[in-house]
Formats: structure tokens, C-alpha cells, sequence
């Protein structure tokens, strides 16, 4: 049975994917950086001889092409980047380059994947049409890569029916996954706003325009979006991170810069909500004698096509067995594979990666974050070869 077959290759290629994996996260990279990753990809799929392009960068999409006929293609996508966080495990494969670390688990992605790669080549005489693989720079940072590969033509692909990417998920334990089907995952906004006033003497307020004042009623104004004029029964998130006013005890600021994000479920809304920003910052600002500008910027959500999660999560209950299945709740995080989502039916399932047992639940985007690795290359690039491979027979 082919089930038999992959779970045979995965436990047979596992040493390797691990060992991809501490390369990799010996060696981290960050956003629109990923030099040496892509070179490292790309070394690995010439040896398994899979022909590979570059793309967005440095990105790199390797195509395994089945032998039995058929003109239809399945995408699996890992991102490649790490974050701007020092790691704090003592392990062997600690990030070697200072103040960088794999800290949200791409590395674990993207070895997984070319644990598909050695999986699928394999058998190519069991499958026909083509596997995709989606090598993805720069999820962590705006742009991000996937509207550029977007783009480039990545989704052209004329038989196309199924992008599926996977997430670790450090609060479920390794072994088992999660899915959601539908609206899954939060639009994520960056928001940056400048208020520009009249600086001066602090003991001289009625001679100024204080920027820290307004941007004051500005920050309480815009709460009342998500308090106010959201729907209850529609997740949205608007926090003000950053504040930088350059003054002093004595010194009123010209201007004060805020950063901040803005999460939700529904782009229609968070449009509108674009516009609520822009409205209420130029109308405070400007009743009370400042000026203003607003940039927004960000990636839409993601949303899971309710027929292939459904198809998605029943091959996992297969390769798992059920009770190593379960339906999870929206995560107001964000995501730029909402850039395929939105073109194309789209599964994006969270990959257990924790072991309570052993301590290995730190959050993502900490500095301990670390993956039960045996438990999780032992199951996770087998999964993603044995749906591929289920969803190019069944279409």
C-alpha cells in the first residue's frame, strides 16, 4: 500500500531530515537574506536530481513530475527565514550566527520538505502529474515572498488544485496536527502614523502644538474601532506598539511617530477599517492644529477551501489515525500564505511540535522555541508526501 511505502521512507529518510535541519538552524537567515539557505536547497535537490528554479529571490521551486500520465499539480510550501531573536538552548545545533535564530520553525518546514522531495522522487513510477516545491523567502517581514512568487507566475499552472503549506504548533504535542477549515488565520496590518505638531519649552504649551497630547487621544480614538465599531462576532485586533516622541522633561516634541497592528477575519472589514484609521487620525490631528500621515501595510488572511481541508484532514486521519487529528480554533496571527489562499484552494494545518513530558513547549518566537525532533521527523514529511500524492489520485 503506498501508506506502507512512505511511512517506510520517511522513517528510512529521517536521519537526513534532521540532519538538514541543524544545518539549517545552525545557520539562519533573515528576511530577503536567505542566501545561503537557497544555495543549501538548491544543492540538495540537485543531488536528488529535481529540477529547480529560482524565484522572488531567494526562492527556489523544485518540480517532481510523476510517471504515470496526468496534467494536474499539487504546491507544498515551506518558508525559509529566520527571525532577529538571540537564541538561549543549549543544543548541538544552536544557531551559529549571533542575534538570528530559527525561532518560529521554518528551518523544521523546510527540512520536512525536502524530506518530501527524497519521498516523492522515489516514487515516481506510484503517481502521476506534478509535486511542487514552494521554497518561500520572506514570511517574517513585508513584503514578504509569497506575492512576489505570486507574481513571477508561481500559481499559472494551468492543472493546479491544491496549495497546502504546514505550521509548527508548539502547543500540541508532537505527532499529532490541526486543522481549520475556512477562516483560519488574521489579515496582518502594519500600521505607521506620524503626527506632526509645533514643537517648544514645555513651560510654554500655549505657544506649541503638543504631537504627544493628540497622538494620546488618537491611540484611546482608535480602540474605539474594535470597541465600538466592529461586529462582536468579528475578531479584530488594533494595538499601538510603539510610541517615539523626541522630547524631553522640558521639551515639547515636533512630532511623535506610532507603530502599531491591526488582525482580522474578513478583508471587507479591514478595508473599512483602513479607512476608520485614516479618518480618525487626520480628524483628530488636524481639529487640534497638527498634521498627519498614515501608511498601512500588510498581507491578507488566510482562509482553508472547506472541500480540500476536508479531504486534507481525512488523509491525515488515515497516515495518523484519528485521535491525532484535531479541529482548532482561528489564530489571530498572521501569514502570508493568504497570498495563495486567496487564488487558489488552499490547506494550511499546524504540525505538532511539542513534548511536555520532555519541556519542549516554549512559545514561537522565543528564545528556547525547540522541536520534539524525533517525534516530528519521524511523521511530518511523510504526511505531507502522503497528501500530495492522495489529492493528485483523487482530483
Amino acid at each position: 500500500m503506498l501508506i506502507d511505502k512512505i511511512k517506510t521512507l520517511c522513517h528510512q529518510f529521517s536521519g537526513e531530515i534532521i540532519a538538514d535541519r541543524h544545518y539549517l538552524h545552525r545557520h539562519p537567515e533573515l528576511s530577503f537574506h536567505e542566501q545561503g539557505t537557497a544555495d543549501y536547497i538548491k544543492r540538495r535537490l540537485t543531488q536528488l536530481n529535481i529540477p529547480w528554479q529560482a524565484s522572488a529571490g531567494n526562492g527556489v521551486i523544485g518540480t517532481i513530475t510523476g510517471n504515470k500520465p496526468s496534467s494536474i499539480a499539487v504546491a507544498l510550501r515551506a518558508d525559509i527565514d529566520a527571525l532577529p531573536i538571540n537564541e538561549e538552548n543549549n543544543v548541538p545545533y544552536k544557531s551559529e550566527n549571533e542575534g538570528i535564530m530559527h525561532a518560529c520553525g521554518h528551518d523544521v518546514h523546510t527540512a520536512s520538505l525536502l524530506g518530501v522531495a527524497r519521498i516523492a522522487q522515489a516514487l515516481k513510477d506510484d503517481f502521476g502529474g506534478q509535486i511542487k516545491l514552494i521554497f518561500q523567502p520572506a514570511e517574517e517581514k513585508y513584503p514578504g515572498g509569497a506575492k512576489a512568487m505570486v507574481e513571477e507566475g508561481l500559481l499559472n499552472h494551468p492543472g493546479l488544485v491544491a496549495v497546502i503549506g504546514q505550521h509548527t504548533m508548539p502547543e500540541l504535542e508532537a505527532g499529532k496536527v490541526g486543522l481549520k477549515p475556512g477562516r483560519y488565520m488574521a489579515s496582518n496590518d502594519e500600521l505607521y502614523i506620524t503626527i506632526k505638531g509645533r514643537g517648544g519649552h514645555g513651560a510654554q504649551p500655549h505657544l506649541n502644538i503638543d504631537p504627544v497630547v493628540i497622538a494620546g487621544h488618537v491611540i484611546i480614538a482608535l480602540q474605539q474601532i474594535v470597541s465600538r465599531m466592529a461586529n462582536p462576532a468579528m475578531p479584530t485586533v488594533l494595538s499601538i506598539g510603539k510610541l517615539t516622541a523626541a522630547g524631553s522633561t522640558n521639551i515639547i516634541p515636533e512630532e511623535v511617530y506610532l507603530e502599531g497592528t491591526l488582525r482580522t477575519l474578513d478583508e471587507t472589514w479591514r478595508k473599512e477599517v483602513h479607512a476608520h484609521i485614516n479618518k480618525i487620525v487626520k480628524g483628530i490631528s488636524e481639529s487640534m492644529g497638527a498634521t498627519s500621515d498614515v501608511k498601512i501595510q500588510g498581507f491578507p488572511g488566510v482562509e482553508n477551501n472547506e472541500d480540500l481541508t476536508a479531504h486534507v484532514s481525512q488523509y491525515a486521519i488515515e497516515y495518523l489515525g484519528k485521535e491525532n487529528v484535531s479541529t482548532l480554533n482561528i489564530w489571530m496571527a498572521g501569514e502570508d500564505f493568504g497570498e495563495f489562499s486567496r487564488l487558489a484552494d488552499s490547506c494550511y494545518y499546524r504540525l505538532g511540535v511539542g513534548n511536555t513530558a520532555r519541556g519542549i513547549n516554549s512559545s514561537l518566537h522565543t528564545p528556547t522555541f525547540d522541536v520534539d525532533e524525533q517525534n516530528v521527523f519521524n511523521m511530518s514529511s511523510g504526511l505531507m508526501a502522503y497528501i500530495a500524492l492522495r489529492r493528485l489520485a483523487n482530483k
